[in-house]
């Protein structure tokens, strides 16, 4: 009986904390403010990650982005930018954009992969995330503009 006892317990002290945490990641994720980015005649959700913390997280234990959403990390100022894929579950594409909304580079990142730094080819003021193979089933390329960016601000 006090074996039963204890492995309920255990069983519901678990669950209760699966819940806590499945709840918090949650609502972290879901805190990011979204913008709709225009590429061309195309549309995208972006969620913003604009501070230290939002740009380090990233798209981090996340699961597959959902079709026409991704996630635009802003820097306070044009630079040489480097990405990987660390915890990062989903396969994805990234396109490198100038202070000017022009595409600088899209490359494709492999899930997981702790090794391989993804560099943009020139000072890029944004990164934007999204599904892998997005950016070619749309057509877009380097040297297209995204519109409607949100302003850089300094941190």
């Amino acid at each position: 009986m006090r074996k039963t006892q204890l492995t309920f317990s255990t069983l519901v002290f678990a669950f209760v904390t699966l819940l806590i945490v499945t709840h918090l990641h949650a609502k972290a994720q879901g805190d990011l403010p979204t913008k709709t980015l225009r590429i061309g005649k195309h549309q995208i959700v972006a969620e913003i990650a604009s501070t230290p913390e939002q740009r380090e997280r990233g798209l981090m234990f996340r699961f597959p982005l959902p079709a026409g959403r991704g996630m635009l990390f802003i820097f306070p100022r044009p630079q040489p930018l480097g990405f990987w894929m660390k915890n990062t579950p989903a396969p994805l594409s990234i396109a490198f954009i100038d202070n000017e909304g022009v595409i600088l580079n899209i490359e494709d990142m492999t899930p997981n992969d702790e090794h391989t730094i993804h560099r943009s080819r020139g000072n890029a003021l944004y990164a934007l995330e999204v599904r892998q193979g997005w950016f070619k089933e749309q057509g877009i390329a380097p040297g297209n503009k995204v519109v409607d960016l949100p302003e850089a601000s300094e941190e």
